[in-house]
């Protein structure tokens, strides 16, 4: 039967495979404003967000899903968001995501972590042909990738010969893609294209990109038409890539609207190792910037004592609903304000760090 929904406690409702806006929610409880709906980009529940999304983003939102199926809900509310009466057992059992402790956190990403670098090695030797890291902006991913890189093509650098990795950043052209893999086709050369989205949202460059990573034994990449470009630049129209390529990217490959592009996604990803860093809500994230604090690394490049550490590590972690943004360059700003301003750091952190309230 319906009753008034003030008689009631408030329901919650279970995401089991969902995103907003391009951020995984998985096996996460969240107390239900209206249930399973859809519209012109598929189903969504919308549910109070209760910080989990970080302090910038609605109290209210809507979480994407692929279908009803990737939803559950209380006993006390059903699939279309009406309250109904609890089934009349002593106890309605509903089932939770369990709760990791920091330590167990801190250690779910340091081996996330660990693996990043032990892929970026093999990827460097040739024995991994490709890999994607998602995971969000202001991590430390690019970093441990170039670390490594940089390390490997430090003896090349000292002999002044050609250091076999590039980083990309920002957009790239199908003809400029096209270019940059032959630069690098030799084998044990790496790219890494960092943030450089327009390659996935490109079908030209997704088909270049499917050759060059083909799990055949010949990667054959061909340009089947005139470009004055490849003249000038001495490319030929046809060549073998023998090289290795890493993804570094924010972006979740199925909320693309283009069908036609994520047939071409698919097709790359299956050429490719996927690694996602799982740092999906705020305390995921400052817990990964203490874990770089613990281990001496963060503030290396300043002279500072534990105690003015600890207070930077503490503020943040009492602020992280309200800063403008939870990443190692948001701890480094206040790390700057700290070394120019001495005790006045905290009123200049609140004034240039924070959203305005």
């Amino acid at each position: 039967c319906i009753v008034n929904k003030k008689e009631l406690t408030l329901s919650t409702v279970i995401i089991k495979n969902g995103t907003y806006r391009n951020q995984p929610v998985n096996n996460i409880t969240f107390n239900l404003v209206k249930g399973y709906q859809t519209g012109a980009k598929g189903g969504y529940v919308t549910v109070k967000s209760d910080g989990f999304f970080g302090p910038d983003l609605p109290e209210i939102v809507r979480v994407n899903v692929t279908g009803i199926e990737d939803v559950e809900f209380t006993a006390e509310s059903g699939p279309l968001g009406e309250f109904v009466a609890p089934i009349a057992h002593p106890r309605v059992h509903v089932h939770t995501a369990p709760v990791e402790t920091d330590e167990e956190v801190i250690a779910r990403i340091g081996e996330r972590f660990d693996i990043l670098d032990q892929m970026t090695k093999a990827t460097i030797a040739g024995d991994v042909r490709a890999m994607i890291v998602v995971g969000p902006p202001g991590v430390g991913k690019s970093y441990g990738v170039e670390k490594q890189l940089e390390h490997s093509g430090l003896f090349d650098q000292l002999s002044g010969r050609r250091v076999k990795y590039e980083v990309i950043k920002g957009a790239m052209t199908p003809i400029g893609l096209y270019c940059t893999l032959y630069k690098h086709s030799d084998k044990n050369n790496v790219i890494v294209f960092d943030d450089c989205d327009s390659v996935f949202q490109d079908d030209l460059s997704l088909n270049i990109l499917k050759a060059a990573l083909d799990s055949g034994k010949r990667r054959r990449i061909y340009w089947n038409s005139d470009s004055s470009m490849l003249r000038r630049e001495g490319v030929p129209d046809m060549f073998d890539f023998k090289g290795s390529c890493i993804f570094i990217t924010n972006l979740q490959f199925s909320n693309l609207k283009s069908k036609k592009l994520q047939d071409h996604l698919e097709a790359l990803q299956s050429r490719c190792h996927f690694i996602d860093l799982t740092l999906n809500t705020m305390r995921d994230r400052f817990l990964r910037i203490k874990q770089i604090y613990l281990k001496g690394e963060l503030f290396a490049d300043y002279d500072f004592n534990q105690e003015q550490g600890d207070k930077i590590i503490g503020f943040m972690e009492a602020n992280q609903t309200k800063l403008r943004e939870m990443s190692l360059r948001m701890a480094l700003k206040i790390a700057d304000l700290t070394k120019v301003s001495g005790d006045n750091w905290q009123a200049l952190a609140r004034s240039t760090c924070m959203k305005n309230s």
